[in-house]
């Protein structure tokens, strides 16, 4: 079920929450301040933009190296709100709010898409790779993969941050935790027992970057 995170959102915003809700997504709420502290991670976050929010501290949450990456960024607006929107403040789309059901709807999953390559079914193709999110299962080319937890959490977020170049620093804070002690080995032993599992002639997903780390990448 993909989890939408509604950042300083005020009652006049609750049959937005209620039509995402009834839709099947999973609704939270926090304040700017709590955002990054927030969890389940987000597929979106939607960021209200009632009551004349600090402009500068909203910038500093969409470019926080902690933030979710593969979570899509909308901001939710008054009509009154256009004129002074800054577009190249970093967000992935917008809504007028109110917004018809169809079009906020068809906006949030236009976002998941465009920002991790996940599809409308919480599934993300990738040639012949298929993660089911919603069910915690790859396939590649039909075939059923068995993987560990860390396995399948390593692969889930290299492939919605596809194309993107992670250290293996990097790779373990958002896989393994900021508490975690295990050195970057920790994450060239996983690499390759996934690499092992989903990869053949045929397949390859993964790829090193010389003195670097790590991306998904699809030719």
């Amino acid at each position: 079920m993909p989890h939408v995170l509604l950042i300083d959102g005020t009652e006049e915003l609750r049959p937005l929450v209620e039509t995402l809700e009834e839709a099947g997504y999973s609704v939270g709420q926090a304040t700017l301040e709590a955002t990054l502290r927030a969890s389940p991670a987000p597929a979106v976050l939607l960021f209200s933009m009632f009551g004349r929010p600090d402009t500068r501290a909203i910038r500093a949450v969409l470019r926080a190296p902690e933030r979710p990456q593969e979570a899509a960024t909308i901001a939710v607006l008054r009509t009154d709100q256009l004129a002074s929107f800054d577009v190249q403040q970093g967000f992935d789309d917008f809504i007028v709010y109110p917004a018809v059901a169809d079009e906020l709807l068809t906006r949030l999953r236009r976002a998941i898409w465009l920002k991790s390559g996940v599809e409308s079914d919480n599934t993300l193709r990738a040639g012949d790779l298929l993660i089911d999110l919603g069910n915690y299962k790859v396939y590649v080319g039909g075939a059923p993969v068995d993987l560990t937890y860390k396995e399948y959490e390593l692969l889930r977020f290299l492939a919605t941050n596809r194309d993107k170049v992670f250290t293996r620093e990097a790779l373990l804070n958002r896989v393994w935790g900021y508490d975690f002690y295990g050195g970057a080995r920790t994450v060239d032993v996983h690499i390759r027992r996934l690499r092992s599992k989903i990869e053949d002639a045929q397949h390859t997903f993964i790829e090193t970057v010389r003195n670097v780390g790590y991306r998904f990448h699809i030719d």
